[in-house]
């Protein structure tokens, strides 16, 4: 009986193993879902906008959207979610542009015409960087947003943590990504998990006001997580519940609309 027992045990880590070792040279794939663009890609939009290339340190190309208005108030620098590309995300722009906001919408390696992949936290933290850089040449830090919905919420909030723009609004985040990897692979360690996206640390360490989104029917990054980042919270810092609202759809909710005229304004 005890060597059976020894057998299954040792089976049973075999299989751990195994499943541990393919999800750790696949997350990738299981946490972003890029669609890819061809250079030749033309977006169609009812506004004025302006393509805008930026070269990383590497030497890779990273593509972005820039849409501007005329007596601009500022900037909203807006990091996406995990699927699609800009001919999907740049419907987004409408919604700041008619409250006076230029917005910049960046694909992220290997979403829409951005080249390469993304194979790290630290790589695509410093990719994003680069980019902010970027935009400061063409405004004044004081005068930028940052914007984070869902996977983009950690980057975001990382971003906002080690600069000085104005503002950091979040949608849908998440506490961290161990956290959340919890309830979709609880029997994973997520001493696996290479990003870890520590929302939680870099809201700690943000000197600028904070504002989160979150719809308390979300199925995809469950509410409770800005509850636990709400514990955070600096004097001035808000969590917005939106009510009745799931993951998608966000920004056209008529409440979420409300509040950010009044935080732009």
């Amino acid at each position: 009986m005890k060597k059976i027992l020894i057998k299954i045990f040792l089976a049973l880590l075999v299989i751990t193993i195994i499943i541990c070792g393919v999800f750790y040279m696949n997350q990738e794939k299981l946490i972003f879902f890029p669609e890819k663009l061809k250079k030749s890609f033309q977006f169609n939009f009812d506004q004025k906008f302006e393509e805008i290339y930026i070269k990383t340190d590497d030497g890779i190309d990273l593509h972005g959207l820039l849409f501007s208005v005329d007596n601009s108030k500022g900037l909203i620098f807006y990091l996406h979610g995990n699927a699609g590309s800009l001919s999907s995300w740049g419907n987004v722009a409408e919604t700041y542009t008619e409250l006076n906001y230029d917005i910049f919408i960046l694909d992220y390696r290997g979403y829409g015409k951005s080249e390469g992949s993304i194979n790290g936290e630290k790589q695509l933290f410093q990719d994003i960087q680069t980019v902010y850089d970027n935009l400061k040449k063409r405004y004044k830090e004081n005068e930028i947003i940052v914007l984070g919905y869902s996977i983009g919420s950690g980057p975001a909030a990382k971003i906002a943590s080690t600069n000085n723009p104005k503002l950091l609004i979040l949608q849908a985040p998440y506490y961290n990504m161990p956290d959340l990897m919890k309830k979709f692979y609880p029997l994973i360690p997520t001493i696996f998990l290479k990003y870890k996206f520590r929302t939680n640390k870099y809201i700690k360490e943000c000197k600028i006001p904070v504002v989160i989104f979150h719809g308390d029917l979300d199925e995809v990054i469950y509410y409770g997580s800005s509850l636990k980042l709400q514990k955070l919270f600096k004097p001035g810092d808000r969590l917005i519940t939106l009510e009745r609202q799931y993951h998608n759809g966000m920004t056209d909710n008529e409440d979420y609309m409300t509040e950010m005229k009044k935080i732009l304004k």
